[in-house]
């Protein structure tokens, strides 16, 4: 088993734990609540998600250069709450990070990698009134590659990125607010910043990825 596999597998497994912990404290502060006669609270929230980004390659020489391009993520999100008002946030979103690459031999107008992505993340919101919440969001994001694509400069045909890899680990930090839409239903805006920890392709620029999204969700 190569290094990187046994990295993923290990991650794999810190995922699995890390929600089963969660998943086990929200739970418990769900009985809590009910037993104070906290029946109208609502400890777990799930949402549909649409996420437009802006990302871009990072390299860690000068003789390689990035473009920003448009991306973006969509899925399902679910806040569990582990405490009055602090959640874990996670949930299964296909992500596609897109950016112009400039290698020393040749351009790139595209490189496309799309992941399927597991935010682990705490989510800190503050008391709701009558149009809703604000938060804030800090935590990772742990994505596997499920296809990639790319196409030269001045080219209309896109080919198939060779050796790029299939575990991605990124930093978020974000925020924003839930509008209150009725007592079951809010509608969330907000940003954030994600920067990728690991290698996305292992070429002679050995580039990681970033991106900027608009993030938005209907919580039922």
């Amino acid at each position: 088993m190569s290094k990187f596999t046994k990295t993923a597998v290990k991650t794999l497994g810190a995922i699995a734990l890390l929600c089963m912990a969660f998943t086990a404290k929200a739970q418990d502060y769900y009985t809590k609540s009910r037993a104070k006669g906290f029946d109208d609270e609502k400890n777990i929230r799930l949402a549909l998600s649409v996420n437009p980004n802006i990302g871009w390659f990072r390299f860690a020489d000068d003789e390689n250069n990035a473009g920003a391009k448009v991306g973006f993520s969509y899925g399902l999100i679910a806040d569990l709450g582990f405490a009055k008002n602090y959640y874990f946030s996670t949930g299964l979103l296909i992500n596609t990070i897109s950016s112009k690459a400039e290698y020393a031999d040749v351009k790139y107008d595209l490189q496309r990698l799309q992941y399927v992505d597991i935010p682990l993340t705490i989510k800190l919101k503050s008391e709701e009134n009558e149009t809703g919440r604000f938060y804030g969001q800090f935590g990772f994001t742990a994505g596997f590659k499920v296809s990639g694509r790319q196409r030269l400069e001045g080219e209309t045909k896109k080919t198939s990125i060779p050796k790029d890899d299939l575990f991605r680990l990124g930093l978020q930090l974000g925020g924003g607010k839930e509008w209150k839409l009725s007592d079951n239903m809010n509608f969330m805006t907000g940003l954030s910043f994600n920067n990728g920890f690991t290698r996305a392709i292992n070429n002679s620029g050995k580039p990681k990825t970033s991106y900027v999204a608009l993030n938005l969700a209907l919580f039922f």
